[in-house]
């Protein structure tokens, strides 16, 4: 069985993550779907996210794309790339964060791949909130 693995915030949920989440499962049998936590997006992105990471956890979940949905770890963030040990990590086309040392985290089987966009000029998060695109 070929796992992927796919992070993201998923906040304020639209076609494109969608899309991501269905391309990604292309790529093998069973595909794990990290959530972001809330003090991680906070964090990192500078901005409480609109939707707390339980109902973001539910809403990927009710959407039966992923096989496991997961919330992401609070220390180490690449904790879970051991503990679920994905063949593939499957990166958003326009995916920034936590990726610099991911290749380090992996083991030497595991193949990264960035997935399509899809029209990231209408679906885009920042673009969806406002307030966020203009910070």
């Amino acid at each position: 069985m070929k796992k992927v693995m796919v992070f993201g915030t998923f906040d304020i949920l639209h076609p494109g993550h969608i899309h991501l989440l269905k391309e990604a499962k292309e790529y093998g049998d069973f595909l794990i779907v990290v959530i972001a936590r809330d003090a991680t997006v906070e964090s990192v992105k500078r901005h409480k996210p609109a939707h707390d990471e339980i109902t973001r956890r539910a809403q990927i979940t009710a959407l039966k794309i992923a096989d496991k949905v997961r919330l992401g770890n609070l220390d180490n963030k690449h904790d879970v790339l051991r503990e679920e040990k994905p063949d593939i990590v499957a990166l958003g086309y326009d995916q920034q964060y936590f990726i610099d040392d991911l290749e380090e985290a992996l083991e030497d089987h595991v193949q990264i791949v960035r997935l399509t966009a899809f029209n990231p000029d209408k679906y885009k998060s920042s673009k969806l909130r406002p307030e966020i695109g203009s910070q």
